[in-house]
């Protein structure tokens, strides 16, 4: 009888034999991200039944399981024993799985003060393109032998390997939250969101929409007690729903933005731009430097990635129907160059989700 991987190597064998691309997915939750030419990929390489905790102490602060694994399973684990990603992974679905989560390098609201899925990735397992199980890093945090090419496979989306096992660091959560809510312009709700990085306060997420600034605190009781007397605002009850709206997008303002008629740019800039002047609705997350547009679907894509680039960082479309741009900033030359190689070592047959990440492979 077969084991799973077993399974995952024939199937990279044939693919390679019959020069057939292959779709690698989960449970589906982030079909919508990346570029849709690689969805006209027919042959599936399905890891959603590969599940499983293989190895947690919860003294240690690190965990490490099977790609297929909930998402929703793990975190209901890790909240069993008071800790958490402290990345805030979305979930975007019930289906989401610890694999797509690490593929689609896609972080929450905390990720402006605690770090990206990328800093909490200590190794991987994983198949190549070739058929070959690769292991990189441990499953202990202070492993720096080699290069790390576990954090390369965060934010790949599948294209350099079929992700097995991810071995993730943890930490405690938090023993009290409060979220305030203050009524704010955005110039004045970028300038309470900077003087909150400023100060020493236990700040765990910021968001603005619609003139209104919620500022998340997290930590010890007398810590954010003494925050919400220092930032004022008023403290709203629903908080656990709201960032969760925000994580997963059901917000309405993502809503609106996954219409046949309209589309969800992400802007990742310096926090310190000042408002940018693009037509469509606005949200503001991790004190400024994530900005979420929605525009009319003819917005000019060059327009938006220019105002991007001008403020130091890039614009993805995030949901969208036009299939005739890229759905990442487009790379410079050299860039482009190091992507290439590192797709050739790889997968040199380039069966393994290609143009899921740019078009040229």
């Amino acid at each position: 009888m077969q084991t799973l991987p077993d399974h995952f190597i024939d199937t990279i064998n044939a693919a390679i034999e019959n020069k057939q691309p292959l779709r690698i997915r989960g449970g589906g939750s982030k079909d919508f991200y990346g570029n849709p030419q690689a969805l006209q990929h027919s042959s599936i390489l399905d890891t959603s039944t590969w599940q499983g905790v293989v190895d947690y102490e919860p003294s240690e602060l690190v965990i490490t399981a099977r790609s297929g694994t909930p998402l929703a399973e793990l975190e209901k684990l890790l909240h069993d024993h008071s800790q958490m990603l402290a990345f805030e992974p979305p979930h975007f679905s019930t289906a989401a799985t610890l694999g797509g989560c690490v593929a689609a390098g896609l972080s929450g609201p905390r990720r402006a003060y605690t770090g990206a899925v990328r800093d909490y990735v200590l190794g991987t397992k994983l198949l190549d393109g070739q058929g070959s199980i690769l292991s990189f890093g441990g499953r202990v945090m202070k492993n720096v032998a080699g290069y790390d090419v576990s954090r390369l496979m965060t934010g790949a989306m599948g294209t350099l390997g079929v992700l097995l096992e991810i071995s993730l660091k943890v930490l405690p959560k938090p023993a009290v939250e409060r979220t305030l809510r203050f009524q704010a312009s955005t110039p004045e709700a970028l300038a309470i969101m900077r003087r909150c990085t400023a100060e020493p306060l236990p700040i765990s997420a910021t968001c603005f929409h619609n003139d209104q600034l919620y500022v998340r605190l997290s930590g010890a009781e007398s810590a954010v007690q003494t925050a919400h007397a220092r930032l004022g605002g008023d403290e709203i009850k629903d908080k656990d729903d709201f960032w969760e709206s925000i994580r997963d997008h059901t917000h309405p303002f993502f809503q609106e933005g996954k219409s046949a008629e309209k589309s969800l740019w992400r802007l990742s800039i310096k926090p310190t731009t000042p408002p940018l002047s693009l037509p469509g609705k606005q949200l503001i997350e991790w004190g400024g430097a994530l900005r979420w547009f929605v525009t009319d679907e003819d917005t000019d894509a060059a327009v938006i990635r220019k105002h991007a680039a001008d403020a130091g960082g890039h614009a993805t479309l995030f949901h969208g129907n036009k299939t005739a741009i890229p759905v990442f900033h487009p790379l410079s030359p050299a860039l482009l160059k190091i992507h290439r190689r590192l797709k050739q070592q790889f997968d040199p047959a380039g069966i393994l989700n290609p143009q899921r990440l740019y078009t040229e492979f």
